[in-house]
């Protein structure tokens, strides 16, 4: 195996097998990453997480004998560099499926994806991309080469408000509570911000004006102030990393401590840590924890992290381990396809709608029960909601519930 990293912001990962034959089968899929920049933060998890699936599966025998040709290029969440770079892939390698990263980035290349019939396995969970076919009107463009795993950050709101009302009623109080999202003006923050609000109105919170925040860390007292004058008892944080580290520190310096619900990028140890002292951190969370006990298919997930890390003693993330499921979602959808006439972008496609409730093999209890189907790319739409706390530094998390939503016709692609 070859792996070449070049010291820019650009870097490359060839994890074409060096032992295979002249004449052995071969297919490329190109992936989209980023290490360095305003995501990096947790960006770089997930990277690795899908870097070293890849190599074990090549090592492992690929996908039935084909070997998975692929290169990593960090874009740093620059739309056109991502652009340029499927381009690239597509008119060089063939590619018959990507793995992708940022809601921008993915959100603009949907037609694109749709007419070169390019399935693509992003990290952006935006409820746009869920509606293959633009069947409900509030959809912007029909999506029927997108696919992600887990569920969708419309979704995952809807789960949290959904545990908020229940946690306001529990906790004694009457009256509306009050809900606002907080995030930068950008297609990630932005993606779930109308369909959350609307779900929350309709669970009888008072829903505020957003309040920008700006994905780059700063002095966010002036936005806190206004959550505070709000009275806003549960805010949804919209960014992640550096920025949302900021915003609950600075809110903490003012007085302004509502019930945080983080998206799941926002949701981890490390950003419970760089917080250091925070006890109202709700997150979703699709996987299990690296240190869970008992969960069979751990044991393949340790081996596929010793892909990078020899000792096998590193701390993975669960964005590392959803990296993990989202190659080898597509790894079982390219396995059927090789069956059914060969590993191309339609077939690989037709792959991701052949079971119900699937959990690749060897990842049963980290991986998510998952269904797509032709006309909703919705696959998962339970959400695990986890409590975030940190104390000095040192932090802990706790399962709250489970939320099993309703696939309502009006929520597809929205």
């Amino acid at each position: 195996m070859k792996r070449l990293i070049a010291a820019t912001a650009m870097v490359a990962t060839s994890l074409s097998m060096a032992a295979a034959k002249a004449d052995d089968d071969m297919v490329f899929v190109g992936h989209l990453m980023d290490i360095t920049g305003p995501t990096g933060f947790i960006g770089k998890f997930y990277a690795d997480g899908v870097r070293d699936a890849l190599s074990y599966i090549n090592t492992h025998g690929g996908i039935d004998g084909t070997v998975l040709d692929s290169e990593s290029i960090d874009y740093a969440y620059k739309v056109p560099q991502a652009i340029a770079n499927y381009k690239k892939w597509l008119s060089r390698n063939d590619m018959v499926a990507m793995q992708g990263w940022g809601t921008g980035d993915t959100e603009a290349l949907i037609s694109f994806v749709a007419k070169d019939k390019v399935p693509v396995y992003s990290a952006s969970y935006s409820g746009h991309l869920t509606d293959p076919t633009a069947k409900n009107p509030k959809t912007a463009k029909p999506a029927p080469y997108n696919f992600f795993y887990g569920a969708s950050y419309s979704d995952a709101c809807r789960a949290m408000v959904q545990w908020a009302a229940e946690d306001w009623k529990s906790s004694g109080n009457s009256g509306k509570p009050i809900f606002s999202h907080i995030g930068d003006n950008h297609p990630y923050p932005n993606a779930p911000k109308e369909a959350c609000a609307e779900y929350a109105t309709e669970l009888g919170f008072e829903v505020t004006s957003p309040i920008v925040v700006s994905m780059k860390p700063g002095d966010f007292k002036a936005q806190c102030l206004t959550l505070k004058e709000a009275g806003t008892n549960y805010g949804y944080l919209g960014n992640l990393g550096p920025s949302v580290v900021s915003l609950v520190k600075s809110c903490d310096t003012v007085g302004a401590t509502p019930k945080w619900l983080a998206n799941i990028w926002a949701g981890d140890y490390e950003t419970l840590k760089t917080i250091g002292d925070v006890d109202n951190y709700i997150f979703p969370a699709m996987t299990s924890f690296w240190s869970d006990e008992g969960v069979p298919g751990m044991d393949l997930v340790r081996e596929i992290s010793k892909m990078s890390d020899n000792s096998g003693e590193e701390f993975r993330t669960h964005h590392y381990i959803r990296g993990i499921c989202s190659a080898y979602y597509m790894k079982e959808a390219m396995e059927w396809a090789k069956a059914n006439g060969g590993i191309t972008g339609e077939n690989i496609k037709a792959g991701m709608y052949a079971r119900e409730m699937w959990v690749p093999k060897g990842l049963e209890g980290v991986c998510m029960e998952a269904t797509w189907t032709a006309e909703d790319h919705r696959g998962i739409n339970t959400v695990n909601i986890y409590k975030g706390s940190a104390k000095g530094g040192e932090a802990s998390v706790e399962k709250l519930t489970t939320v099993t939503l309703p696939r309502r016709d009006d929520w597809l692609g929205y």
